[in-house]
């Protein structure tokens, strides 16, 4: 059967000659999305079984130190990683045989870069794995460029391969129709080739992966489903996983790892734990035999949404289309079945690949393949302990990619399990990245999946948002700045002020799937056409108005709305213990203190930065013992959260964490005419002696009680204003009325973007992550390495200290973004985390961190005696090292020192 030349024609075909032994289920399916079903018919298994077995393959143990739950890919890595790092005494419970689910029918890809660091390292851990009998194929890669947005990215990749040591090339179309003669390159600007990018033989990966554990101590149980997780509550009233139940016995156990893919949810159902994730159908078909197609590279073709993978001398075509089924019944009885191929879903990449290789018009379909794959909000897996039960850890939501990321993940999970973190930065995938109102929110869930689904392969821009799934939790000031022109950023279900527009209100309407699955799609759109405005990598057509915003910051003053930020109360008989261990700067000053200070992993990584503000004593808020009051960035507020509740409960310490970030507003008024303005609203003396930078008061705002903090994140003299729900708009137009005579401005998180990285000031998980230290990221002023006092992390420092390190950061005049890779008199040593436009010094700023390639010490002379160049879409651009900032190196303007 071939394809035909019109869409109508192919579906007709394809659906009179599919072999039965592709036919699943017959599935019936409504216009909306909520209602799809499944009539399960028996399939033919792939893998070889043995008939009549009615329970598990081994007898159980009483007792393990790890149970890993599912025999997939994440669940194999997982368990060979644990024995590899000594720990022998761990189970793995599958429900059928391994790989059944999901994996068994993955494509197997691996490609080697991707848009982020951390995951390249992952990916390359999984290719670079030595086993007896592993199979990876190795084969090559192209990632098609078909417009001048995808060449951008391209180079994006490029460079960070260059960084990495990838080898890897940008291809003319000429050059590109040399190595892929069937291809059709009319139509492109060019290709990455990436000649060591392969795939994987899901089967032979798992099965090698198990008998190596096996052979360390594991031991692997199939046919064994789990019914049931036990769970206790310990004197502190912390809960933790307790055992693990099966219809055939019980093993006792602190850890339960859960890698069971789409049936992960109903796993964390059984210990109390949301797993955000949502299954969907997901297919591919495979080619009958193509001429002259055999040791072509692999092909992901962005624009078109589509994948083309070599298989013999065929091909298998696979993709993600805007109006993907869901499977909202997911049936434990599932194992190595299939679903029915919708050809009315599939066509469109079918389309794509016979563009881009037209001798697939021509070719027959072998095979269809559509099975469950589990998705997430962000299309980034869920790792990590769970916050609801400790012991409970996540290994699943792969977006389809679990075989090539699973080796970096399953080692990283290990770690986690083992000594309580990851080595690398895991943030990314941390489940705690989610706060904990949208883990068991389905309607987040569900549209935040499909609208990453449908944009799997669509280019990733600097300042792209979602459309899905927003407005779910809104600060006060919201409705009065959407009404002057705010242009809302959304960070985990908070809409906060990225910029203002001048041309009004762009409000955020409800989802409308792209128009898939018969919901009338949005029209006269504002909101998404500001943000379609947005898709580019050079300065954005507003760029003058975040420029304007900023300078008035500068010059006059201008009032951030960032109510989003987490407002939490450390009190207790403990809590000043606690604070001297958690914080690393010494925060029991005087009571009106605020302190700048991070939080650090044993490792001393940095797992946070944060102000904390010491109160006086009262009967009303700490009854017992001491009070902190902390303010933390709210996209990270929960994984803050989350730290500190397990800090104080691995410490045993007597204290109470109490989250106040909804009953609170948060404005924050900067520039140098701040204190003039609110020395009109204020009823405090705001003088340099009697209102100190990084001091706090109790104050009244225009009637109304108020917490002002002198502090800034932008570089200039300010206050911050704490404010109860109830007050926060009668406090803001007190604010804005007065400040009209000095030029008073909205500004949004755009600007704060910029001001701050200008200031050299570090966005946590930007410029400052896990795996950064303080002395790494130039906060060494941030820990009380002088005194005596013992914090989390220190020891790590001290042994850092005493080798030496120091990173650099870099500054030119381009547009840049981040990734972008950093070279030292001509040698690769490292990329860009982050870049911005500074206004005020009219250059761009790019933060990041460098290694020698010699192997030796990274210090202030190693930075200054190098000459340092940037690369930016294949141009290489001089640039300047600081090890400080040339905004205000000596601090004043925060200190209210301005001319």
């Amino acid at each position: 059967m071939a394809f035909l030349g019109k869409a109508a024609q192919r579906v007709m075909a394809c659906r009179q000659t599919l072999s039965p032994l592709c036919r699943a289920t017959t599935r019936c399916y409504s216009s909306q999305s909520t209602h799809t079903t499944e009539k399960s018919v028996p399939y033919e298994k792939i893998l070889k079984q043995e008939d009549g077995l009615s329970g598990p393959t081994k007898p159980l143990p009483k007792s393990a130190d790890v149970v890993v739950i599912g025999g997939g890919s994440l669940g194999c890595q997982t368990l060979y990683h644990l024995c590899k790092l000594g720990m022998t005494n761990v189970v793995l419970l599958e429900r059928d045989r391994l790989t059944a689910g999901t994996t068994w029918h993955t494509a197997g890809l691996l490609w080697q870069l991707r848009p982020s660091d951390t995951e390249v390292e992952l990916l390359a851990h999984t290719r670079n794995q030595r086993l007896d009998e592993y199979k990876r194929l190795m084969s090559m890669g192209l990632l098609i460029k078909d417009n001048p947005i995808s060449e951008i990215l391209i180079y994006f990749a490029f460079q960070l391969g260059k960084a990495y040591g990838i080898e890897s090339y940008v291809l003319s179309p000429a050059e590109t129709k040399d190595l892929y003669p069937l291809m059709n390159v009319k139509d492109l600007y060019g290709t990455l080739y990436v000649p060591k990018d392969g795939t994987m033989d899901p089967a032979g990966t798992c099965t090698t992966l198990s008998r190596a554990a096996t052979a360390r101590g594991a031991t692997v149980i199939e046919n064994c489903p789990v019914t049931g997780i036990q769970v206790k509550v310990d004197d502190l009233g912390v809960k933790r996983v307790k055992a693990v139940e099966t219809a055939h016995g019980t093993i006792q156990t602190p850890c339960v790892v859960n890698c069971a893919g789409v049936w992960a949810t109903k796993l964390g159902e059984m210990a109390g734990v949301n797993v955000p994730l949502i299954a969907m159908h997901h297919a591919y078909v495979v080619t009958e035999r193509i001429e002259g197609i055999q040791n072509m590279p692999n092909v992901r073709d962005h624009d078109a949404s589509v994948y083309l993978r070599l298989q013999g001398d065929a091909l298998s075509v696979g993709g993600y289309e805007q109006n993907p089924i869901f499977w909202n019944d997911v049936s434990d009885k599932f194992a190595f079945s299939l679903f029915d191929l919708d050809w009315d879903v599939f066509m469109q990449h079918i389309d794509g690949a016979v563009n881009r290789v037209p001798a697939l018009e021509q070719t027959g379909i072998k095979s269809t393949v559509c099975g469950p794959e589990s998705f997430t909000a962000d299309h980034k897996p869920l790792m990590g302990e769970a916050p609801e039960v400790r012991g409970f850890f996540l290994g699943c939501g792969f977006n389809s990619a679990g075989m090539m990321l699973g080796g970096g993940c399953g080692k990283e999970l290990a770690h986690w399990i083992i000594h309580g973190r990851p080595e690398k930065d895991m943030y990314g995938y941390d489940i705690r990245r989610f706060h904990h109102s949208l883990t068991n929110n389905n309607r987040w869930i569900r549209e935040r999946s499909h609208e990453s689904y449908a944009k799997n392969y669509s280019v990733v821009f600097p300042f792209d948002e979602p459309l899905a799934s927003r407005n779910m939790r809104k600060d006060p000031f919201h409705q009065v700045l959407q009404e002057q022109g705010c242009v809302f950023q959304e960070r985990h279900g908070w809409e906060r002020p990225g910029w203002f527009n001048r041309g009004g209100p762009a409000p955020v309407l409800d989802y409308d799937y792209y128009g898939a699955y018969d919901v009338p799609k949005n029209t006269d759109y504002k909101y998404s056409e500001i943000l379609g405005k947005e898709y580019t990598f050079d300065f954005p057509p507003h760029h003058d108005v975040i420029r304007d915003e900023c300078l008035s910051c500068r010059n006059a003053v201008a009032v951030f709305d960032m109510s989003y930020f987490g407002k939490f109360y450390l009190t207790g008989p403990d809590a000043k213990k606690a604070a001297d261990w958690l914080f690393t700067a010494d925060v029991n000053k005087a009571p009106g203190s605020t302190v700048y200070t991070c939080m650090l992993n044993k490792r001393g990584g940095v797992e946070s930065d944060l102000t904390v503000s010491r109160l006086e004593p009262s009967p009303c808020v700490c009854p017992q013992g001491e009070a902190y009051y902390l303010a933390i960035g709210g996209g990270v507020a929960q994984h803050n959260w989350s730290h500190i509740q397990a800090v104080l409960q691995d410490q045993g310490f007597r204290c109470t964490l109490i989250d106040h970030t909804e009953d609170m507003g948060m404005i924050s008024i900067q520039g140098p005419k701040s204190r003039e303005l609110l020395q009109e609203v204020l009823d405090s003396d705001l003088s340099n002696d009697a209102f100190p930078f990084s001091t706090h008061k109790i104050v009244n705002a225009a009637g109304h009680k108020v917490r002002a903090m002198r502090l800034s994140f932008v570089g200039e003299m300010g206050w911050e204003l704490h404010v109860p729900k109830e007050s926060c708009l009668p406090v803001y137009h007190a604010v804005m009325t007065a400040g009209a005579k000095y030029g008073i401005c909205n500004a949004g998180y755009r600007a704060i973007d910029s001001l701050s990285i200008e200031k050299g000031y570090r966005h946590w998980h930007a410029d400052l992550r896990p795996d950064d230290t303080p002395l790494e990221a130039g906060l060494a002023f941030t820990c009380k390495m002088k005194t005596s006092i013992p914090f989390l992390g220190r020891q790590a420092l001290e042994a850092q200290k005493a080798e030496g390190l120091l990173p650099a950061q870099h500054r030119e005049k381009v547009p840049m973004f981040g990734l972008e890779a950093i070279f030292r008199n001509g040698v690769p040593v490292g990329h860009l985390r982050r870049s911005e436009f500074g206004f005020a010094i009219d250059k761009t700023i790019g933060y990041g961190y460098i290694c020698n390639p010699d192997g030796g010490v990274v210090s202030p002379d190693f930075v200054r005696s190098g000459e340092f160049t940037l690369e930016r879409m294949g141009v290489t651009y001089k640039a300047t090292a600081h090890l400080k900032s040339p905004f205000d190196p000596e601090n004043k303007r925060v200190k209210g020192i301005y001319g």
